[in-house]
């Protein structure tokens, strides 16, 4: 599960552990990310693209109930216990990471990894404005930094001390490769 802040590397991080999973124990990985997904949504012509596209382009969150939905059918359609489960961008609030929780129950994960991404809001800023996604405006920017503070860190808050989860803070602030080294460390594969 990674954390971090918008412009931390998440989701470049997830795909890179992905594939160094893949290499490792030729398993597949099951990887959600709820920004791909809203993305991916936000294409169509329906009343939920329109709500999304909205809702994203000021940088609030989407509801719960959305999330929650798509996250769950994505592991309907595609888990099984022999792939690894990698979620970028998810949970991001505090009930979303009652719902994980609940749902990794019942597919038996009892071993779950949280990567936190710790980056500085000035380094974040920076790299959402190089990445120019039609979102990242200076509204938007800053509504998600409120939406980080107020909810994601207390989502990922809820899982210290829990069983079965443990949370690994990685900086941030160097390379991507020396990023994706320090992951791989983490997790136990140097």
């Amino acid at each position: 599960m990674f954390f971090g802040i918008a412009g931390s590397g998440k989701g470049t991080q997830a795909k890179l552990l992905q594939d160094f999973l893949k290499v490792q124990d030729g398993l597949e990985t099951v990887y959600f990310s709820s920004g791909v997904e809203y993305r991916k949504i936000t294409e169509s012509n329906t009343q939920t693209a329109l709500l999304v596209k909205d809702i994203s382009y000021k940088g609030w969150l989407v509801p719960d109930f959305l999330t929650n939905s798509i996250f769950c059918n994505s592991l309907v359609d595609n888990i099984s216990p022999d792939k690894h489960l990698i979620t970028d961008g998810y949970p991001r609030t505090f009930l979303q990471s009652q719902f994980f929780e609940r749902t990794m129950q019942f597919y038996g994960r009892i071993d779950i990894k949280v990567i936190y991404i710790e980056l500085s809001e000035r380094e974040g800023i920076k790299r959402m404005k190089l990445r120019g996604r039609t979102d990242d405006t200076d509204a938007g920017i800053a509504r998600r930094f409120d939406e980080y503070i107020n909810k994601i860190v207390p989502a990922m808050d809820y899982f210290k001390g829990k069983e079965n989860y443990r949370i690994y803070t990685i900086n941030g602030d160097q390379t991507v490769e020396n990023v994706h080294q320090a992951i791989i460390k983490a997790l136990g594969f140097d």
